[in-house]
């Protein structure tokens, strides 16, 4: 554990917000990443209690307020950081205030750590704009009707399907009219989130209300959703999109999707080795600090980080490419590149790929050019292109094999399923690899599938497959790829030409 996390044993009640862990505030995350005990309701979402320190125990709270505050402090006294998290705002539950009264008669040090409160998150996310105030409560735990019927402003609260019926009887017949709009929202915040709009007369009846905790806004704000429903309105909202890639690459792209609303899911198709033999590159890192080479040539994230880690491992820095000129086949290399503190030369004007880099790559000049040598650091399985292209440049190559791609592990039987039945709706492909790897260890997307491929030498071989290729970005890079599926689907949804995306089926919390 960091030092700065470690001091006495302390307890903190720490609110999880609406269930998006980007709702997190920056303090929870802190005390999450330094907690030793987490003792935690059940409504709290994984993908919060995915960002626990990964040495810290995690159990439920179990047992009446007196008992789980008899806990926290018992853990806390043997000097463990101690984190009650609960959904939503801690002092918003009456069993969570309980136990934070029952530690505050003690003196074991505590804080409160609040959360964003589930009943103005979830209307946020829906749309629904609650104004300067509202009103809200729990259907489940008995209300006064009346009292909730008299308010002018708009109520929200909480219920299950199973208390809808009753709302709608009771809202009425205390005064409201039945045509009052209703919002009800299942798994707000979270990927899945869905939103049913009505009004009282209809609540009564099927309105196709998914199970679990529910969230009902109810009054004329409702009718504001049709200008500010930002969540559910992405253009990939409710998609599940396949991303064949390895999972440390997965990331920006994932994060891409989620941005335009889809629920991406991970699978990897292969695995970076270091080439069997260190020779090679041992060589070619000599030959870069001796002055061998004019150039060096990437063509992959992969190359970059196979090249520093070689100088890592002889204690070299960025100096040793002093005097070299740095060439990258796309944008995504070229910001790899960037991290290291090096700014490359030359990137394709037009395409990004190898032919795009050779239309732009200089010739070799006997007079201008001191050193006729360019490094070449790949994959074992990279095509004879570039190579050829430089060659007939006039420059001479070393060819090296900077790293092996190995194909990956099938996935689970479930998602093999998926891929051959159309359960994805789309799946992005970033290289040549992923497609024969995805395909050899999985079987080929189903053709209702919508094919994405960030480049045309990723697409042919898509092609080659059998694929149909639906989308492929003018530039090469992640983003434009990710953002180009987006615009895509919302073109075709545009021209009625597929219905609204599917809604996963809401999460019990």
């Amino acid at each position: 554990m960091s030092r700065v996390c470690k001091t006495t044993g302390r307890i903190a009640f720490v609110g999880a917000g609406p269930g998006d862990p980007g709702m997190l505030t920056v303090r929870a995350q802190h005390l999450l990443s330094c907690v030793e005990l987490l003792l935690t309701d059940p409504d709290v979402p994984a993908e919060v209690l995915a960002l626990a320190a990964r040495r810290a125990e995690v159990r439920p709270a179990v047992g009446e307020p007196g008992e789980v505050a008899k806990d926290l402090v018992a853990e806390a006294k043997g000097g463990r950081v101690v984190v009650r998290l609960v959904s939503g705002d801690p002092l918003t539950a009456d069993a969570v205030v309980a136990e934070a009264l029952a530690v505050a008669r003690t003196s074991v040090p505590f804080e409160v750590v609040p959360g964003v409160p589930l009943g103005t998150a979830v209307p946020a996310f829906a749309g629904v704009p609650l104004g300067s105030g509202h009103t809200e409560a729990d259907v489940r735990a008995g209300v006064d009707w009346a009292s909730l019927a008299a308010v002018s402003r708009p109520l929200v609260l909480h219920a299950t399907a199973s208390h809808l019926a009753e709302t709608a009887f009771a809202l009425v017949e205390h005064g409201l009219a039945p045509h009052t709009p209703v919002a009800i929202t299942a798994a707000g915040t979270m990927p899945t989130q869905r939103t049913v709009e009505t009004t009282l007369a209809s609540l009564s009846g099927d309105t196709g209300a998914p199970s679990g905790p529910l969230v009902v806004t109810v009054g004329s704000a409702v009718g504001q959703r049709t200008k500010l429903s930002w969540w559910e309105s992405r253009a990939l909202y409710g998609w599940k999109v396949l991303v064949p890639r390895t999972k440390e690459q997965a990331g920006a792209m994932s994060e891409r999707l989620a941005m335009h609303g889809a629920v991406p899911v991970e699978v990897p198709t292969i695995s970076v080795e270091p080439p069997r033999s260190p020779a090679q590159m041992e060589r070619a890192v000599k030959g870069l600090v001796d002055g061998r080479y004019q150039w060096v040539v990437f063509t992959s994230t992969n190359a970059v980080r196979a090249v520093w880690d070689k100088f890592f491992e002889f204690g070299l820095d960025a100096r040793a490419f002093a005097g070299v000129k740095i060439a990258c086949v796309g944008e995504a290399t070229a910001e790899r590149v960037r991290s290291m503190g090096i700014v490359p030369e030359l990137l394709p004007s037009g395409e990004q790929s190898s032919d795009g880099l050779l239309a732009d790559f200089p010739p070799f000049d006997d007079v201008l050019d001191p050193v006729d040598r360019v490094l070449l650091p790949r994959a074992d399985i990279a095509t004879e292109t570039l190579a050829a292209g430089l060659r007939e440049r006039g420059w001479e190559i070393d060819d090296v094999t900077a790293y092996r791609t190995v194909r990956a592990a099938p996935p689970p039987a479930e998602t093999r399923e998926m891929i051959k039945t159309g359960g994805f709706d789309a799946v992005c492909f970033t290289s040549s690899s992923t497609v024969r790897n995805l395909v050899g260890i999985a079987g080929k997307p189903h053709t209702r599938t919508i094919v994405a491929c960030i480049g045309p030498a990723t697409a042919e071989t898509a092609v080659e497959f059998g694929l149909r290729v639906d989308v492929q970005p003018e530039v090469a890079q992640v983003g434009a790829l990710v953002d180009a599926l987006a615009e895509h689907a919302a073109q075709l949804r545009a021209q009625g030409a597929l219905p609204p995306p599917r809604k996963a089926k809401s999460r019990r919390r």
